[in-house]
């Protein structure tokens, strides 16, 4: 059986529900599981046409800030069972965890923190980071497969970004981020998109302001980890750099069971 999963920040779900180019490429996704990031939105807020598309049940988990963070996931695959957030209070309150059981692996959907101007929120980010990695490699060491996507906000290596020396103490390429990510590869998880690709210029987010993405000036911020015991079911994992939309592209994960 082939699970095909796919993981964008759409950057608002109400804004990027407005664009062609959005419908476009939703109405023609082969995907059985849809991730969306910082969908900023109530449940209340979201387009119903979205609620209605057929074939595929729905989950959200919305930050206590209204317009703010947020995630959601769009599933053919009917879940086992569903989980807001990690557990702890503190790192619950902005809507950015779903953690959803399907028969055969456990999927995170994550819109993980932004450290933030002058790293004013990495500590709040590395708590975030520290809980999750704890909660994974618990999962990975009781024998579930476990699958971590969405927008990391970390771009892990030089080649993760356009202009490394450029990026150097900037948030989101700090030794705290980067290093985590270390971290959870040491922990037995792999980045897919490598499995396949281990070129330059793979980027998923470029600034609007100066219109990066003409120039292809990004960063590699949105993945899917999985535990390496799950390494001989991927299939493929690629970027959709092609698929406009907002300022991140989406990225793909297929599954053989």
């Amino acid at each position: 059986m082939s699970i095909k999963l796919v993981s964008w920040n759409i950057n608002g779900i109400r804004a990027v529900s407005k664009k062609e180019e959005f419908w476009n490429w939703f109405e023609n996704t082969e995907a059985d599981i849809i991730n969306f990031q910082e969908v900023r939105a109530e449940l209340k807020q979201i387009p119903k046409k979205l609620l209605k598309v057929e074939n595929f049940t729905h989950h959200f988990n919305e930050a206590e800030k209204k317009g703010y963070s947020g995630v959601g996931t769009f599933s053919k695959i009917d879940a086992c069972g569903i989980k807001k957030g990690l557990g702890i209070e503190e790192l619950d309150k902005e809507g950015r965890v779903l953690q959803i059981e399907y028969p055969d692996f456990t999927l995170f959907n994550i819109y993980f923190p932004n450290s933030g101007m002058e790293a004013k929120r990495l500590d709040y980010k590395v708590d975030f980071c520290d809980a999750l990695l704890d909660i994974v490699v618990d999962l990975k060491n009781n024998g579930k497969n476990v699958v971590i996507t969405g927008d990391y906000n970390i771009a892990h290596h030089p080649i993760d970004v356009y202009n490394p020396a450029n990026c150097e103490g900037k948030s989101g390429y700090l030794p705290e981020e980067r290093d985590w990510l270390d971290r959870l590869e040491e922990a037995g998880f792999i980045d897919t998109f490598r499995l396949f690709d281990e070129g330059e210029n793979n980027f998923t987010w470029w600034s609007y302001r100066t219109k990066a993405r003409d120039r292809n000036a990004g960063w590699r911020l949105d993945y899917f980890y999985v535990n390496e015991e799950m390494k001989d079911k991927v299939k493929s994992a690629t970027i959709l750099n092609q698929v406009y939309g907002s300022d991140h592209c989406p990225v793909t994960l297929e599954l053989d069971f």
